[in-house]
């Protein structure tokens, strides 16, 4: 459904994007990630339209968006982390305005009420948007981007500023919509990514470093190996004699017990088993290890060893790059501000 080929976004000898390759499965939930700066938004606007590359192409459904940017767009749907409101303007006269914009040829009325009701919107219709909560004007954000039932809907940070009875509303949103449309999801809340998301691109300094599900990410990274240990014996002095160990590369304590035992966090250096020397030297300490499990490694704790310490994980061959860059370019529409204060969700 979309195929991302070689794309390159430099600003001046500068690079936002450089050279990255990846595609989604129709009707598939993938999670895109990375830190500030690291050229996730850039990608997605690009995706969008709103931005040119200087190389590389990105085809949705087989439409390339910089050479037939038009087509390409009727195809989708688009919820910027600062959603396009206009706050002025009633909810109903938001979305036929939107739905004129996209030149749509279903019904409009049938179209937006079946919108309305999918979001979950229908008893704000009539209220003015600037007077909506933050969870309402999300929800308008959404209905904005499924006018035209594009394939594809690309959602930036679409829970940021939510409560968590909001989130949670939003979340299982997405996952109904993932039963007819390709969802990229961007967002920095990590376990809403890796509770939504079928597969996970994590994007650093402009360069893909990790493309797979988290389970996948994990056992790249697992060579690392991680063990939980509850070990009885002086916190300090435990500490340090782990901490020796050849192989390890970080010891945390997780906490001490009423019994005076312990639990350790241990960190592996790649292709490192410590666990032979771990019973020898807590068996010569006389320090009882009343159990020890392997811990797998969380969305959270892939994400930082990517981003920080400049792992990267193998990605699949990318295709040929095209002959030559495409030259159109579509200028991005300013998203209008939002005004007006909010109120709570339950009183929209």
């Amino acid at each position: 459904m979309i195929e991302v080929s070689h794309l390159t976004k430099r600003y001046g000898e500068k690079y936002a994007v450089q050279d990255i390759s990846f595609d989604v499965k129709d009707g598939e939930i993938l999670g895109f990630l990375g830190p500030n700066g690291a050229g996730k938004s850039t990608t997605m606007n690009i995706l969008t339209g709103y931005l040119s590359s200087n190389e590389g192409t990105v085809k949705i459904d087989g439409v390339d968006v910089l050479e037939r940017p038009l087509e390409a767009k009727k195809n989708i749907g688009y919820l910027p982390e600062q959603p396009p409101l206009y706050p002025d303007m009633t909810v109903d006269e938001y979305l036929k305005f939107v739905f004129g914009l996209k030149q749509c040829k279903l019904g409009r009325e049938a179209h937006i009420n079946e919108i309305c009701g999918l979001v979950r919107i229908q008893n704000v219709r009539g209220r003015l948007i600037r007077n909506l909560s933050k969870g309402f004007k999300q929800r308008v954000g959404i209905a904005q981007a499924l006018i035209g039932n594009p394939d594809v809907l690309i959602l930036d940070e679409p829970t940021v500023g939510l409560d968590p009875k909001q989130i949670i509303e939003i979340r299982t949103l997405i996952k109904h919509l993932s039963r007819k449309h390709t969802v990229i999801l961007s967002s920095h809340i990590l376990p809403e990514v890796q509770s939504v998301c079928e597969r996970i691109i994590i994007i650093n300094q402009g360069q893909i470093v990790a493309n797979g599900t988290t389970s996948e990410l994990s056992s790249q990274l697992s060579s690392e190996h991680r063990l939980i240990a509850r070990i009885a014996g002086p916190e300090a002095d435990v500490r340090e004699a782990i901490s020796d160990l050849s192989g390890v590369r970080k010891c945390v304590s997780l906490g001490m017990h009423e019994t005076g035992s312990s639990d350790w966090q241990i960190e592996c250096e790649t292709g490192q088993d410590i666990r032979r020397a771990l019973f020898t030297i807590l068996s010569a300490k006389d320090w009882p290890l009343l159990a020890l499990d392997t811990g797998e490694l969380t969305l959270e704790d892939i994400f930082l060893r990517l981003t920080t310490d400049g792992a990267v994980l193998p990605q699949s061959k990318p295709a040929a790059p095209p002959a030559e860059p495409p030259a159109a370019d579509a200028e991005p529409t300013e998203p209008a501000e939002n005004a007006g204060e909010q109120e709570e969700d339950d009183n929209p």
